[in-house]
């Protein structure tokens, strides 16, 4: 298992008028790892992120990023190694993108020839190629631009760390879909170590490797994978939080191959075809569909590995209940 590149230990947050806006967490989250804290308002998810870059400083208790206690590091050299996503992004408007991008590694002291590769490189990342987008202004793009563009400066240092404070809420659920398929094979390719806020449990399952659930007063309730809040809610605000229709949304995150196929016959050839790294949720939108009721499951051009039925699917999610 890889090591923990971040740490809570017993890290807790009061105010001076004496709120409590997180009670003692401890809590990792390992190198390369995406962590999405999630819970309704006032669940103390921003305040526990924050603590990590020292936004808001741990009462008591202690935050370790990379071994070391962030109250122990300069301020400076904390948050230049930390990178930072917020839902209005942030950007400055008088600067046009690519100096925005170049927020950092400007600060950093890079050489100008560093600095004009490393944004040239970022923008290329996230999809805006510098060339047709890099003077433009942050009046001049969309909501989703703007976003992505928050992305790539964040990531313009090459920081080991991000954390992102509800990256996708400002924008239109069609822009927010994308934004997140996009942060997905993003961090196919950077693999940072990754700390997402977000009240949307369904934002939290696509993209946390682990998922903290958080409840009012700033107690954290289950810490794991997603199939298992789903699959294994750890108390009832858990269960109440992720919805009656948890079980559909572990179709996303639970894998076709586990849906013990059946044998793949000659029709097989002649049924609809669905990869086998995709999800059940595809692949029932796909049964759904079909008018035989049931799915090839392979690699287009070569031999199926099975067929999946309804009866599959079923199979599926009681085994993945099982190992929950």
């Amino acid at each position: 298992m890889p090591e923990a590149m971040i740490s809570f230990d017993a890290a807790s947050k009061t105010y001076p008028d004496g709120t409590v806006a997180v009670h003692p967490l401890t809590m990792e989250v390992h190198e390369g790892e995406v962590c999405v804290l999630v819970g309704p308002s006032g669940c103390g998810k921003t305040t526990t992120m924050r603590m990590v870059n020292r936004l808001q400083e741990p009462t008591t208790g202690a935050v370790y990023v990379n071994g070391k206690d962030v109250m122990t590091v300069g301020l400076r050299e904390l948050r230049l190694e930390i990178g930072y996503v917020i839902q209005q992004v942030g950007l400055f408007p008088h600067l046009n993108v690519r100096k925005n991008v170049a927020t950092v590694p400007n600060l950093l002291g890079w050489d100008k020839r560093r600095i004009d590769d490393r944004v040239e490189e970022m923008l290329d990342l996230v999809g805006l190629p510098s060339a047709e987008f890099g003077d433009r202004y942050p009046h001049q793009l969309s909501g989703g631009q703007r976003q992505r563009v928050g992305v790539a400066r964040g990531l313009a240092a090459d920081p080991p760390v991000l954390l992102m404070d509800e990256p996708f809420g400002a924008v239109d659920p069609i822009a927010r879909d994308h934004l997140q398929e996009q942060f997905l094979a993003l961090q196919a390719r950077v693999k940072k170590t990754v700390i997402i806020v977000t009240h949307d449990i369904n934002e939290a399952v696509r993209l946390g490797d682990r998922i903290a659930v958080m409840r009012t007063g700033g107690f954290l309730e289950q810490h794991a994978p997603p199939a298992e809040v789903l699959g294994a809610p750890a108390s009832d605000f858990v269960a109440e939080f992720t919805g009656f229709d948890r079980t559909l949304k572990r179709l996303a995150v639970t894998p076709v191959e586990s849906g013990e196929l059946e044998p793949a016959g000659p029709e097989a050839a002649d049924l609809d075809l669905i990869p086998a790294h995709g999800s059940l949720r595809d692949a029932l939108a796909v049964l759904l569909d079909s008018r035989q009721g049931k799915v090839a499951v392979g690699a287009p051009g070569e031999t199926p590995e099975g067929v999946l039925t309804m009866e599959g699917v079923h199979r599926a999610i009681r085994a993945a209940s099982g190992s929950a």
